[in-house]
């Protein structure tokens, strides 16, 4: 084969990949629009607040604890919209509570153990009320991790975009390079000469 013809349809197919890599990339940048732009709106309209500054000058062990300051308190009085944010009011403060409402066990347990008791009795309607308290939590805790999930998603996309743009980039030079060595050769230059005996 003769060198010209190599590097020019190698260079061809490196073009093809280029086009490949940047229409992949675009996509992954568009999907991460997407997703980020959804979990933001769809965090702002539930217009859930982290506690106030104040609130962590005195835990008082109930609603602001010791252990939530290190990362609740660095959005003390903002609004939940990203998806990190999410992660740590799931976490950081609505797992605390959890565990204090139910004792370290879960909704499962809880749920079972108030159907163990007579239906009616003050036994059984202050389980039940804790069991729907833990409920409702753990069900918010879940929707907030879902959209933590889908923000990390979405920021793993838009490098994945990035990273596959970049290297579309470097393949493209690779190219042109390959075009330009193509014009450079001599037309009867073979790709591998023949051996001599």
């Amino acid at each position: 084969m003769k060198r010209r013809v190599f590097d020019t349809m190698a260079s061809a197919g490196a073009i093809v990949v280029v086009i490949v890599l940047v229409v992949a990339g675009s996509l992954l940048l568009v999907a991460h629009d997407f997703a980020d732009g959804y979990v933001h709106t769809q965090l702002a309209e539930q217009r859930i607040r982290f506690p106030p500054a104040a609130a962590f000058d005195h835990p008082d062990g109930q609603e602001i604890t010791s252990s939530m300051i290190p990362s609740v308190s660095q959005y003390a009085g903002q609004q939940l919209v990203t998806g990190a944010e999410a992660q740590v009011y799931a976490n950081d403060f609505i797992a605390v509570h959890l565990q204090h409402i139910g004792g370290g066990k879960t909704y499962a347990q809880l749920s079972a153990a108030a159907m163990a008791l007579p239906k009616g009795s003050p036994a059984y309607v202050a389980a039940e009320a804790k069991v729907q308290s833990v409920f409702q939590r753990t069900t918010l805790r879940g929707l907030l991790l879902e959209a933590y999930g889908f923000s990390l998603m979405a920021a793993i996309a838009r490098w994945s975009g990035f990273a596959l743009i970049c290297l579309a980039g470097v393949l493209a030079l690779f190219a042109v390079f390959g075009f330009l060595h193509a014009r450079a050769t001599d037309e009867d230059e073979e790709l591998l000469p023949p051996r001599r005996p």
